[in-house]
């Protein structure tokens, strides 16, 4: 799976010798001693390959087009394989980072957590990479004040447009940040540019000169360089720092991993141009070879021998990049097929709305869909899916749980007891009193009240409450 994907465009002054003892330095200057290949003495050699089976790194030049293509590859204990890719292309002098998580059939499938390469840090403490327009590439946000808020609305009013998406943190109503600019200048190195709104009292000023259109009191705007996607405003309403990061990341990302790369930028493209280029060679040597059997017929059989093998062998080589390119292709397609049916992002994301207790919102959703499996007819395509789906989804009835003890809570209820009131406590419920009724509520949340007697007017109070709680609230 593609987790980070980036092309930038680097000044003249990167020689070739340069960018691959740059990458040799992130290597072995990493902080985590199980990433560094021990061994590295690099002697200007253009294609060579470190490391063992489990840990290594591979330079290889493609000198028809200029192109300097590096990968390392990692393989966890756990089967998990990390392939990192640096592809500079010397003709162009733009380069590809790209970081890739796969298993192996054995590994142990983790959710593992993965932090931007560190080699883009070096390409900027360096000053190697260009920069975007008047935008420079560096590892802190961009302060956006009354002087240079031009910046800002040129890009909300859409008059520019950069090479990578711009995040647009505004301050909130207590004159902070609404979450941690440093680590989201962290995770966004490289494929975004962040610009942070300098102080409250500007408010009305770049409002004025943005036209009411731009982020303010906390929100956070990712604006896309092209119209397709457009722009995505983020705002927190719980005051989830975390929960809000990962939207904004996650906005970005998703946009980088599916732009269209030329295959001179991935290290399978350079890898098969190699070989078609090797094999295009061989067959023109056996070519001539052929050409020439009438005259050297016997000079000519260790030749072919060998030909044929190299044929072979490079062909077998050719189908399997082949193949694995195909698969990548493909995974694409359906990326941006999804895209093509959403509001720009190819994934399902959770709305506004957090769950109140663990698993809320995927176990209600998942009730939905039960419900609707008693409704369609047996042995269809819908019945199928919806049973895929609750199977594969774990659905533990926690709504219906809850709904149960609520109705036992108020079966025969007379007046809210201690113990009932301790229990609805428990279940996120606030009690107020209000005259001779009891104002329930939801998690504090208005939108999720009940009113309930005080004392009971007649057997079926304390049924009739549970059903309008079950109803409106679970």
């Amino acid at each position: 799976m593609l987790l980070y994907s980036t092309i930038l465009d680097i000044k003249n002054t990167m020689t070739k010798e340069a960018f691959i003892r740059l990458v040799i330095k992130w290597n072995q200057g990493s902080p985590y001693k199980d990433n560094i290949i021990p061994g590295i003495q690099w002697k200007g050699e253009k294609n060579i390959r470190f490391g063992d089976d489990n840990l290594w790194l591979e330079i290889i030049e493609y000198r028809n087009k200029n192109v300097i293509a590096v990968r390392y590859e990692k393989i966890t204990d756990e089967g998990v394989i990390w392939d990192t890719d640096y592809i500079m292309n010397f003709n162009e002098m733009r380069m590809a980072i790209r970081l890739d998580r796969s298993y192996q059939e054995q590994a142990v499938v983790t959710d593992a957590e993965f932090s931007t390469p560190h080699f883009v840090s070096l390409l900027m403490q360096e000053d190697y990479i260009k920069p975007d327009g008047e935008l420079k590439f560096c590892r802190n946000a961009l302060l956006i004040s009354e002087e240079n808020v031009s910046i800002l609305s040129d890009i909300v009013k859409r008059k520019i447009r950069y090479q990578l998406p711009i995040v647009y943190v505004s301050k909130t109503v207590f004159n902070k940040d609404p979450l941690s600019i440093d680590w989201l200048c962290s995770k966004l190195k490289g494929v975004a540019h962040v610009l942070v709104q300098a102080d409250k009292q500007s408010n009305t000023y770049i409002r004025e000169a943005c036209e009411g259109e731009n982020e303010y009191n906390g929100a956070i705007g990712v604006y896309y360089p092209n119209d397709v996607l457009g722009h995505k405003r983020c705002v927190s309403k719980d005051g989830n720092e975390k929960r809000l990061m990962e939207k904004v990341v996650t906005y970005v990302l998703k946009f980088s991993v599916l732009q269209k790369v030329d295959k001179l930028y991935t290290w399978q493209g350079v890898s098969n141009s190699l070989l078609n280029d090797r094999l295009t060679a061989q067959r023109e040597e056996r070519l001539a070879a052929e050409q020439a059997r009438d005259i050297a017929e016997n000079e000519v059989d260790d030749v072919y021998s060998v030909l044929d093998e190299e044929l072979k062998t490079l062909q077998r080589q050719v189908e399997e990049l082949t193949r694995t390119n195909e698969i990548q292709t493909y995974e694409i397609q359906g990326l941006r097929a999804k895209l093509a049916q959403t509001d720009g992002i190819p994934i399902i994301i959770q709305g506004e709305e957090a769950d109140i207790y663990p698993g809320e919102i995927k176990d209600i959703v998942l009730s939905i869909i039960d419900d609707a499996l008693q409704q369609v007819k047996t042995g269809s395509r819908r019945e199928n899916l919806l049973k895929d789906i609750l199977d594969t989804n774990n659905y533990e009835k926690l709504s219906d749980k809850r709904k149960n003890e609520i109705k036992k809570l108020f079966k025969g209820y007379t007046s809210m007891s201690s113990s009932i009131r301790q229990r609805l406590l428990e279940l996120g419920f606030t009690i107020t009193e209000d005259g001779k009724h009891y104002k329930v509520r939801y998690k504090n949340d208005n939108r999720y009240m009940a009113t309930i007697s005080k004392t009971a007017s007649d057997h079926r109070t304390g049924d009739n409450s549970a059903s309008i709680i079950c109803q409106k609230m679970l």
